[in-house]
């Protein structure tokens, strides 16, 4: 992982910094892997490798660019539903694509996060009364879950490939 882990200090540092190595966690499940093997589907939902880093890169904009900085889905970044539509990867893009879509996704949502303290809320249909906070530890739950799966398809994946000999 790029980012150094945070196990003490500032409340905020660290649960920024636990999102962000989650963030790459998931990353990490996909990448290196050809474009095949990123839309293999091993289960029988849309879960697929690269369809989770779309899936991820449309809950930052949906937690962040929509709810947080009150953005209509037309001014978003990208796919910003609340449905399966988030998993959908379309035959032009590639692993590289989406993995720089979820990049510059995160950022966003690190810039917009920014403006706000832990403390401060906001009440969305459907969900009620938020804090920043929530959301944070919300997407942090999100992304560690996708992660551990994409861990298990990247070792179905890595398991189906021809073993190379040793030298």
């Amino acid at each position: 992982m790029r980012t150094t882990r945070i196990t003490d200090g500032v409340e905020r540092v660290v649960i920024e910094n636990t999102l962000d190595r989650n963030r790459e966690a998931l990353i990490e499940t996909a990448r290196g892997l050809s474009e095949a093997d990123a839309r293999r589907r091993l289960v029988p939902s849309l879960t697929t490798p690269i369809s989770l880093l779309k899936h991820a890169a449309a809950a930052e904009r949906i937690w962040f660019q929509r709810f947080w900085a009150g953005l209509d889905e037309a001014d978003c970044d990208g796919y910003s539903k609340r449905d399966e539509g988030t998993f959908t990867v379309t035959d032009d893009e590639t692993l590289a694509d989406v993995i720089a879509e979820f990049e510059r996704a995160s950022k966003r949502s690190r810039e917009i996060a920014g403006r706000f303290d832990l403390d401060d809320t906001k009440t969305f249909p459907g969900e009620g009364t938020v804090s920043l906070r929530w959301t944070l530890l919300a997407m942090i739950e999100e992304f560690a879950r996708h992660a551990g799966h994409g861990d298990i398809l990247r070792e179905q994946i890595d398991q189906d490939r021809p073993r190379q000999p040793n030298p």
